[in-house]
């Protein structure tokens, strides 16, 4: 039987528990414009009984000047209360697709104290079509706190990543696609150069899931492997804006990797700059 990551619940282990005291179900869906859906609309029309929506792109730092950057604690606190979920609540993240933004906020829920965080496997589109149970009924939202406690030694600002790039201290991990990559694809993103990080290795955020579901962990370790990760040594996940390379981030962790870093920036802010080596083509 293939192992599968200790973060992730199946659809049936979901929806067994819908109505659980102390069960929070978070709708983290988010798309990139050429996918051309809008993720606030469809929650609106159908989601998971009792699933909150959060929203990427106010759940944010807006004073940075770039997209999906961590929120202060105190933010993040204030908008987590207001969806009903404390720190102590199991905690289960879906996105539309499966294993695409979901891990996202998986892991800002992680970085900011909670420890009962899971990835719906499979996503909301799998359960739909499978004919789960699912409503156009406004949330109920009962009071609740969350106490938030930021970790940023799990985060990678510019400084760290452009002191990486220089001495290759730590391997780094690309969750873009592999024409952005390598930069034969344009950034989505007006203003970007194309390319990637000096010494970077791509591991695109679709080689991770299949059918929507996190690959088996023997699989993960191969990807790994075949992209030129050293698991035995460090690593900093990257993207086009922090959101995908928390996909990586979740692979790693589902492999007992416990070395890594999210360079929460990501290609918005290294691509965006003048100042900052890009190299083109496949990693070398």
């Amino acid at each position: 039987m293939s192992r599968k990551s200790p973060f992730v619940v199946s659809a049936d282990w979901l929806e067994k528990r819908l109505n659980e005291p102390g069960l929070s179900i978070v709708d983290a869906s988010w798309y990139l414009p050429a996918q051309n859906r809008d993720p606030r609309a469809e929650y609106d029309a159908a989601h998971i009984p009792g699933a909150v929506f959060f929203d990427q792109d106010k759940v944010a730092d807006h004073s940075s000047g770039l997209p999906h950057m961590i929120p202060p604690e105190a933010e993040f606190a204030q908008q987590a209360s207001s969806m009903g979920i404390t720190a102590d609540d199991t905690i289960v993240v879906y996105d539309g697709p499966g294993i695409f933004t979901a891990p996202r906020v998986w892991w800002l829920f992680r970085l900011m104290g909670a420890k009962n965080v899971f990835v719906l496997d499979g996503g909301f589109d799998r359960w739909k079509a499978e004919g789960r149970p699912v409503t156009a009924e406004v949330t109920k939202i009962a009071p609740s706190t969350f106490i938030a406690k930021c970790d940023m030694r799990q985060v990678a600002s510019f400084q760290k990543m452009r002191a990486i790039v220089e001495d290759g201290s730590v391997q780094i991990a690309d969750a873009r696609s592999s024409g952005r990559f390598s930069g034969e694809e344009p950034e989505p993103r007006a203003g970007m150069r194309s390319g990637h990080m000096p010494g970077a290795r791509n591991v695109p955020v679709m080689s991770l899931s299949q059918n929507g579901e996190l690959k088996d962990l023997d699989a993960l370790k191969t990807i790994f492997e075949q992209a030129g990760i050293d698991l035995d040594k460090p690593v900093v996940t990257s993207c086009g804006s922090g959101v995908t390379a928390a996909a990586i981030t979740l692979a790693l962790q589902s492999l007992g990797h416990k070395d890594n870093l999210l360079y929460d920036g990501s290609w918005s802010e290294w691509g965006s700059r003048a100042d900052t080596p890009v190299e083109t083509g496949k990693a070398k």
